[in-house]
C-alpha cells in the first residue's frame, strides 16, 4: 500500500460512467502531469473495463467502486483482489450518486472499505451533506455519522483518503465559500479525526477556474475531479497545481 504521508497534494480524476478505449488513448497522450512520488501525485479513477488500458508511470490507478464480497456467485460484482491484479492503487467508495442510485448504507460501505484496506487498495472514502441538510446547518452532523458508521475501529489514518464532496455541489456548479471549505476541512481534522495526519480532498464543482484556490488551502490535502477531469485542457489546467 501506498505511504499517503509522502505525498503533499493529490489530485483524483473520477471519469464517472464516460471514456471508451479510444478516448483512454488520447487522454495519457494528451495529459502533461508527471508523477512525484513524494510531492504531488495523480489518481484517476476510470471505469473498471478501461483500467488497464491507462497503465502508465504519469499517475496512480484507481478504480470508482469494488464490491462487499471477496468471491463467490455474485454475478457481476469487481472484488477488490480483482481490483488489485490490474493495478489499481486507490478505490472510490461510498459516493453520494452510489448511496442516491444504488441505495447503498453505511454498513455496506464499511464492508467495501474493509475489503479495500486488506487488498492493500486506499479507499477514497466520499462523505458530504445535501442541500437541505446544509440549510439547517447540519453538516458537521452529517459528516460525523457518516465517518462514524462507515469507518473501521482502529483505523490506520495513513490507509484511507476522505474526499468531503457535498452533494449539492456536485455537478451544479455550486461550490461553498473558500472560507466554508476550509472551516469544514478543520473540522474533519480536528473535530473528528482529531488528527492533523489525515489526508482530507475536496470534491464538487472543481475547475480550472477555481481549483487554485481551494487547492491553496492548508486543510485541504487534494481534489476529486468529476465532469472537469474528462476534458483534457481544462484539467490539464488543474493538475498543474
Amino acid at each position: 500500500m501506498l505511504e499517503l504521508e509522502k505525498i503533499s497534494k493529490i489530485i483524483i480524476a473520477n471519469w464517472k460512467l464516460h471514456g471508451s478505449i479510444e478516448f483512454a488513448k488520447e487522454y495519457l497522450e494528451k495529459l502533461t502531469f508527471v508523477r512525484s512520488d513524494n510531492e504531488k501525485s495523480l489518481v484517476v479513477c476510470a471505469p473498471s473495463t478501461l483500467i488497464q488500458n491507462l497503465k502508465t508511470d504519469k499517475f496512480y490507478l484507481g478504480a470508482q467502486d469494488c464490491s462487499n464480497y471477496s468471491s463467490g456467485a455474485y454475478t457481476g460484482e469487481i472484488s477488490s483482489e480483482l481490483l488489485k491484479e490490474i493495478g489499481c492503487s486507490f478505490c472510490i467508495v461510498g459516493h453520494s450518486e452510489r448511496r442516491n442510485i444504488f441505495k447503498e448504507d453505511h454498513k455496506l460501505i464499511l464492508e467495501k472499505i474493509k475489503k479495500l484496506i486488506n487488498s492493500k487498495i486506499i479507499p477514497i472514502f466520499c462523505i458530504g451533506e445535501n442541500l437541505q441538510q446544509m440549510k439547517e446547518n447540519l453538516t458537521n452532523d452529517v459528516l460525523k455519522n457518516q465517518i462514524h458508521k462507515s469507518l473501521p475501529k482502529n483505523l490506520d489514518l495513513s490507509k484511507v483518503i476522505i474526499a468531503y464532496e457535498p452533494v449539492w455541489s456536485i455537478g451544479t456548479g455550486l461550490i461553498p465559500s473558500v472560507e466554508q471549505i476550509e472551516k469544514t476541512h478543520n473540522f474533519i481534522k480536528q473535530n473528528i479525526f482529531n488528527s492533523s495526519k489525515i489526508k482530507v480532498v475536496y470534491g464538487g464543482s472543481v475547475k480550472a477556474s477555481n481549483y487554485k484556490k481551494i487547492i491553496d488551502l492548508d486543510s485541504v490535502d487534494g481534489l476529486l475531479v468529476g465532469g472537469a477531469s474528462i476534458n483534457s485542457d481544462e484539467f490539464n489546467k488543474i493538475v498543474e497545481f
